[in-house]
């Protein structure tokens, strides 16, 4: 006999279709798997001839074939072990095939007969077609949130087949509501001093700005940086479940949390590989930091000690908002819109903003500045050189500002934006800038002057007319680009000649 189960396979964050045909004959006893399954797929065979077992279901001793079409696509992971379980069943006799019309199958099983959870449902559920999809107990509150057909789940192969028997109704599926809006665990009014830093981060939030804080170590360059999920906007449904579903194909979010407000923050080590940080792999091509970052921020700590070939691959992505990602055998392309937030010391022994303290060489402290090539550094519309804040500051000074009344002007400067048909005022192109930014007299001789002393490109005019947009938003949304509004937004782009380096060259 033959069966035919809809199923669903994964390739980076997107889930493929497949059909899992099951083919039972009479013969030499075996089990074979076609149409380019990777190992755990092939391996399959051993865990569903135990769970049938333990189930207490018969497995037939005949002549098994499982095609997996396309054919000419590969297919990985444990995902397709249900629907041959169920091929199996049905092409063998054990299970009507009216049972299973109209019905998909995703899930692994164990060897006592358990079903398991697996990475990407989301994304699995969403390829598929099918008006019912059956997926394990763990995975059924994710598959609820995709809402393209009724999600069915069982904890047991054996409570499965007794359900599509109709000998036992349907275990509940949970009903997953949106996460509250959960209050940050770092506030910035633990921040003291640093008035320029704050400032910063703040202009940062507001209009989606790329940062780069340079500074001693014990400057507050990371609680700083820590500090900017706190200040964003919540997410919107539809980008929280663009942000679920890049977690959930790269297997790291828990299940039945819903869907998230807060925007994702990542922060890896500065050892990690280029494929750590964009995403990839042999076979699975899974996403990468910059992509779990995606719709959040990515904080990269001791920015110059990555390797110079892993910070040049983030050139991409923050250009066009997402990777592409190309091997021998497949092609995908991951989305990576994140905001970049970065820190670093000045010099090796982090001491170079203090005359007379630095221990490191003219030649040591320009090798260390090129780590950071001039097209990255000139991506960060701010670079802004910090100290180590004041003793009085650190044991007396006065309270500073919470993140609850900066989260608000950040609020209203990102609706100025929204109201103009941009989500943040770094998304604007250059061809609007003359209408989105318009410039006061004072404001054109300002930056007139620095492009005629060659202090100033034309791809840094641009960042500075967006930053100084910003910051006549934060200040009560201005029409006019003021001459105050530019000059603080040359002001915050300084901190890169602490680095040596002449990017707007």
């Amino acid at each position: 006999m033959l069966a035919c189960i809809p199923s669903a396979t994964l390739h980076g964050v997107d889930g493929r279709p497949v059909a899992v045909e099951v083919h039972v004959s009479n013969g030499i006893p075996g089990f074979t798997v076609v149409g380019l399954p990777d190992a755990a797929v092939r391996e399959s065979r051993d865990r569903v001839r135990a769970a049938l077992l333990s189930s207490g279901l018969s497995w037939p001793n005949r002549r098994i074939t499982v095609n997996l079409a396309p054919s000419g696509e590969r297919k990985s992971g444990a995902g397709l072990d249900l629907p041959i379980t169920i091929g199996v069943l049905i092409a063998a006799g054990e299970l009507e095939a009216g049972a299973v019309a109209e019905t998909a199958f995703v899930g692994e099983v164990g060897l006592d007969g358990s079903l398991r959870p697996v990475p990407g449902v989301i994304p699995l559920v969403a390829a598929l077609r099918s008006s019912i999809v059956v997926v394990p107990t763990a995975c059924a509150a994710e598959a609820a949130l995709v809402g393209t057909g009724a999600v069915r789940a069982a904890e047991t192969l054996g409570e499965l087949v007794a359900a599509l028997r109709g000998r036992a109704p349907w275990p509940p599926v949970p009903v997953v509501l949106r996460r509250p809006v959960a209050a940050p665990g770092a506030d910035l009014s633990e921040v003291r001093g640093q008035e320029v830093g704050r400032r910063a981060l703040e202009v940062a939030a507001a209009g989606g700005h790329h940062l780069l804080l340079v500074g001693p170590p014990g400057s507050g360059k990371t609680m700083l940086a820590r500090r900017l999920v706190g200040l964003l906007p919540p997410l919107a449904p539809d980008e929280g479940l663009e942000v679920m579903r890049v977690h959930s194909a790269a297997g790291v979010w828990g299940s039945g949390g819903g869907l998230p407000d807060r925007p994702p923050f990542r922060a890896p080590h500065h050892g990690s590989t280029d494929v750590a940080l964009v995403g990839g792999g042999t076979a699975g091509l899974r996403p990468g930091e910059i992509s779990l970052a995606h719709r959040g921020v990515l904080f990269l700590d001791e920015l110059g000690e990555f390797s110079t070939g892993v910070l040049d691959m983030l050139r991409q992505p923050l250009e066009e908002g997402r990777i592409r990602i190309s091997r021998a055998r497949a092609t995908v392309e991951l989305p990576a819109r994140f905001q970049l937030v970065a820190a670093m010391n000045p010099c090796p022994c982090g001491e170079g903003v203090y005359p007379g303290a630095c221990r490191c060489t003219e030649v040591v402290r320009t090798r260390y500045a090129r780590r950071l090539s001039g097209p990255l550094l000139d991506r960060f519309d701010l670079a802004v050189s910090l100290s180590r804040p004041a003793v009085d500051d650190l044991l007396g000074g006065p309270p500073a500002e919470a993140s609850a009344p900066v989260a608000s002007r950040v609020a209203a400067a990102r609706w100025y934006a929204a109201d103009r048909g941009y989500a943040t005022n770094a998304a604007v192109d250059a061809g609007s800038l003359d209408a989105v930014a318009p410039l006061s007299p004072g404001a054109a001789r300002l930056l007139e002057h620095r492009l005629r002393s060659g202090t100033l490109s034309a791809r840094g005019l641009h960042r500075v007319r967006r930053v100084a947009r910003t910051i006549a938003d934060l200040d009560d949304g201005a029409g006019m680009v003021g001459e105050e509004h530019v000059a603080e937004a040359l002001q915050l782009r300084s901190g890169r000649s602490t680095l040596l380096v002449e990017s707007d060259r």
